[in-house]
C-alpha cells in the first residue's frame, strides 16, 4: 500500500520538478498581487491605521499560491486520461484509494513547495514574520491546506472529461474563494453576509492560521483553524477518493 502512495507521489513531484516554464509562470500572479496591492494600497492601509499592508497581505498571497497550484493539479486528471496514461494506472493490480491518496499527496507537496517559494519571495518585498521558530508548523498547515485543495480538484477532476470545462469551473470556484477568504482585507466590520460566506469558505481558515503562525493575527483563533482545516480535508479525502474509484476508462 505505501508503496504504492509513495511511487505516485514520486511521479507527481518529478512532474512538477521538470516543468520549469510550469513553476516560473505560476510565480506570475502571486507575484503581481505582492507587488500592486503590496505596494499600491500599502499607504491607504497604513492612513486606515491597520500598520504594514505587506504584512497582512503576504500570508493572503501564500494562500492564494496554494489553491491555485493544489486546485489545477487536478487537470493533469483529464490530461492523463485523455492521453491513456491513467488508464494504464488503473488498470494495475493495485488499489484506487492508494492511487489517488498518491496523487494527491504528490499535488499538496508542489502546491506547498509553491507557498514556500511565495513567501521566501515576500520577504524579499519587505515581509517580516514575528517569530521564524514557527515556520515548521508553517510549513506542516500550509501542507494541511494543500492537501484539502488537491482533493478538492481530484473530486471536480474525476467528473469531468474535458480541460476546457475543468478550468471554466476552477476559475468560477477558486477566484471567489481566494477573494472572499480575507486573504487580502481583514474580516472584521464586514457585513454579515459577507462574514457569513467567509466562515463557510476554507481557505478562510488556512489563510487564518497563515496569519497567526507568521504576524500573531487571528480571526477565528489557531484551534478552531486546524479543527475545520482537518475535518474538510478528511471529508475531500473521501469525497475525492469516492469519484475517483468511479472514473470509467
Amino acid at each position: 500500500m505505501f508503496k504504492i502512495i509513495y511511487i505516485m507521489w514520486l511521479r507527481q513531484l518529478k512532474r512538477y520538478m521538470r516543468s520549469r516554464s510550469r513553476i516560473i509562470g505560476s510565480l506570475a500572479q502571486p507575484l503581481l498581487f505582492l507587488v500592486a496591492l503590496g505596494y499600491g494600497f500599502g499607504p491607504v492601509f497604513q492612513k486606515a491605521g491597520e500598520g504594514n499592508y505587506i504584512n497582512f497581505l503576504a500570508p493572503g498571497i501564500v494562500g492564494m499560491t496554494i489553491i491555485f497550484t493544489a486546485v489545477f493539479s487536478g487537470i493533469e486528471i483529464i490530461w492523463d486520461r485523455q492521453f491513456g496514461f491513467l488508464k494504464e494506472t488503473l488498470v494495475a493490480p493495485v488499489s484506487r484509494l492508494n492511487i489517488m491518496v498518491g496523487r494527491t499527496a504528490g499535488g499538496a507537496t508542489t502546491a506547498t513547495i509553491q507557498g514556500i517559494i511565495v513567501l521566501f519571495i515576500a520577504v524579499a518585498f519587505g515581509f517580516r514574520p514575528t517569530n521564524w521558530l514557527l515556520f515548521p508548523a508553517l510549513f506542516l498547515v500550509m501542507f494541511l491546506t494543500a492537501l484539502l485543495f488537491t482533493a478538492l480538484g481530484t473530486m471536480i477532476a474525476s467528473l469531468l472529461e474535458d480541460m476546457q470545462g475543468f478550468q471554466l469551473i476552477m476559475n468560477f470556484l477558486v477566484m471567489p474563494l481566494f477573494f472572499l477568504s480575507g486573504a487580502i482585507f481583514p474580516l472584521q466590520g464586514l457585513p454579515n453576509s459577507v462574514t457569513t460566506i467567509a466562515r463557510f469558505d476554507p481557505l478562510s481558515y488556512g489563510v487564518d492560521s497563515f496569519r497567526f503562525l507568521l504576524t500573531n493575527v487571528t480571526h477565528f483563533g489557531l484551534a478552531v483553524d486546524l479543527i475545520v482545516l482537518t475535518a474538510i480535508t478528511l471529508l475531500f479525502l473521501a469525497l475525492g477518493s469516492y469519484l475517483f474509484s468511479k472514473i470509467q476508462i
